[in-house]
């Protein structure tokens, strides 16, 4: 039996602590906010229990319907059809199956047809390595034209990378359009899952299977050092007091490895520097009216600053309608800094230029989240950017989001990446 620390109670951390307690090993999670949950943690809109960012599940989720039956919760999956919006041009067109595209009017015929069949082979693609050096502009534009590119795409993607929207990886995005578009009740029809009471119903069930496998988790108690002796991971001190541990599972954002472990050699931690990420501010409505009939809208028009919504009472019943209005930037620009209210504000004159009906009155509640390091950047070739997940240091494991490259963030790759990390203990 390892002492097993684990940084981070997020999805990621949570799932490595559970598999970790199942293996025999003693095993304390360090969380530096004061529940556990991470991106997933919920937060109360006037009543109601919600993630504070959304989060949904595809048909290809599998690690999380393995973890889900483990913890006895697997019948709490949920599913249902959705649709996907694109407003452009001022006008909201239905958006992601082949009779939206044959009906949507900004594209010529040979531009929908060269789209279609992007999407149709595309999907059927099973390995994502020859697009690794390959930006998702240039990736597109061979497939769409370039015009394409500037009208559909350009917008989304400038809105939410800002100066690497053109130096995107195409892996990154396959996987996006793969996930989805392999997602279908049909060839018409998307489906996409939610699990019952939110993802607050897993992380309440991992926490539970922590503890009561003898592991202890203690929120409110930030991470400060990791000590290394001789080469190897020797403890963790956190929330001011320092824990022994043989073995520590660290998945916190790669910006903050650095000063975490600063006995690590400096080459290796100048990899986890280079690893740039994209912050957001999440601005969260509860609303007595709907903004749209779709799950997502993307948005490509230069009076918003915004890539898209996303209603997601349109996914899980919530009784009001719930609307996620993401505002993606580097978290050093000026307009990161914005006090809340300036952002409630300008998010719900969009809400409104999407639903004239809307009025101020409609709004039972507002919440804003903020992360600085929402999305990782993953430019061409990131694969051979990244670090092991094993580091030169013996018992230290380290990833967060941006180790599930290819795929993007998500529950099932935090779970997955959770177990794998667990399994590597001595």
């Amino acid at each position: 039996m390892a002492r097993v620390v684990v940084i981070g109670a997020g999805a990621m951390g949570l799932a490595a602590a559970h598999h970790a307690a199942k293996r025999g090993h003693a095993v304390t999670v360090v969380e530096a906010a004061r529940e556990p949950g991470g991106m997933a943690a919920h937060l109360d809109l006037a009543g109601l229990s919600i993630e504070r960012f959304y989060h949904f599940v595809c048909r290809a989720d599998r690690p999380t319907f393995e973890l889900m039956a483990e913890l006895g919760i697997g019948d709490r999956m949920r599913w249902v059809p959705t649709s996907m919006g694109y407003y452009v041009d001022g006008t909201l067109h239905r958006w992601g199956d082949p009779v939206s595209l044959l009906r949507f009017p900004s594209l010529s015929p040979v531009e929908k047809l060269r789209y279609g069949a992007m999407m149709f082979v595309e999907t059927k693609r099973r390995d994502w390595r020859p697009l690794d050096d390959v930006s998702a502009r240039d990736w597109i534009t061979r497939w769409c034209g370039a015009s394409v590119y500037e009208r559909m795409w350009a917008p989304l993607f400038r809105l939410k990378f800002f100066q690497h929207a053109d130096n995107v990886s195409a892996a990154w995005i396959w996987t996006r359009i793969k996930r989805l578009g392999t997602s279908r009740r049909s060839l018409v029809q998307e489906e996409l899952g939610h699990i019952e009471g939110g993802s607050q119903t897993l992380v309440d069930a991992l926490v539970s299977s922590v503890e009561r496998q003898g592991g202890t988790l203690r929120c409110g108690a930030p991470a400060e050092h990791i000590a290394i002796v001789d080469g190897a991971v020797t403890g963790v001190t956190a929330g001011g007091e320092t824990l022994p541990a043989d073995a520590v599972i660290c998945t916190v954002p790669t910006p903050h490895v650095s000063a975490l472990v600063p006995a690590m050699p400096a080459a290796e931690r100048a990899r986890y520097d280079a690893i740039e990420n994209i912050g957001v501010v999440c601005v969260l409505f509860r609303l007595r009216r709907s903004i749209t009939p779709h799950f997502w809208v993307n948005i490509a028009d230069p009076r918003f600053t915004i890539p898209g919504i996303v209603e997601f009472s349109n996914l899980r019943p919530t009784g009001d309608t719930v609307v996620y209005v993401p505002y993606y930037m580097p978290s050093d620009r000026p307009e990161f800094s914005r006090d809340d209210e300036t952002f409630r504000a300008e998010a719900l004159g969009y809400l409104k230029m999407l639903q004239p009906a809307l009025r101020d009155d409609d709004v039972v509640a507002t919440k804003i989240g903020r992360l600085r390091h929402a999305q990782p950047v993953c430019p061409p070739g990131f694969s051979r950017l990244l670090p092991d997940v094993q580091t030169s240091v013996r018992g230290l494991q380290i990833a967060d989001t941006a180790f599930y490259y290819p795929e993007d963030r998500g529950i099932s790759e935090s779970v997955r990446l959770g177990r794998e990390m667990a399994e590597r203990l001595p």
